[in-house]
């Protein structure tokens, strides 16, 4: 389900497109939404980066949501880079509704060194992810 199909649509502040996709913000947590067949390395994620870090700056803790609504792949070997492009980043979740989308969501935990960050759903998601951040429990993906 996309975001602004959701329950949530009417709590979106902000939403912008770019090449790669759209981003939806929340007060302390964005919604991306991949494009279909998009692959996201850190060369083409820079207009996203740049989109999260306008929006809260390099204090504000927040989290980020991969809503999978498409198929679309991530360089993992990038995660290092991408870790530190948001170093005020919380919480992170991928929300999958397939079965090939739940592989890609395991695979990317196995590169973060915190609990679960796949959902079935994006009220699960939300739901997580904002009471990491309002608790401001703060993980290393190192």
């Amino acid at each position: 389900m996309r975001i602004i199909e959701s329950e949530f649509s009417n709590h979106i502040i902000k939403s912008v497109q770019k090449d790669l996709g759209n981003i939806y913000f929340f007060n302390h947590i964005a919604v991306v939404e991949f494009n279909d067949g998009v692959h996201v390395d850190i060369g083409n994620s820079k207009e996203i980066f740049d989109e999260i870090n306008s929006y809260f700056g390099t204090t504000k803790p927040f989290g980020v949501i991969a809503n999978r609504v498409n198929s679309y792949s991530v360089k993992l070997i990038d995660a290092d880079l991408f870790r530190k492009k948001v170093k005020n980043l919380c919480s992170y979740a991928v929300v999958s509704y397939n079965l090939a989308g739940k592989m890609n969501a395991e695979i990317e935990n196995s590169f973060c060194l915190s609990e679960n960050i796949s959902y079935n759903s994006i009220k699960e998601a939300i739901n997580s992810v904002y009471k990491k951040v309002k608790n401001k429990t703060c993980f290393s993906l190192n």
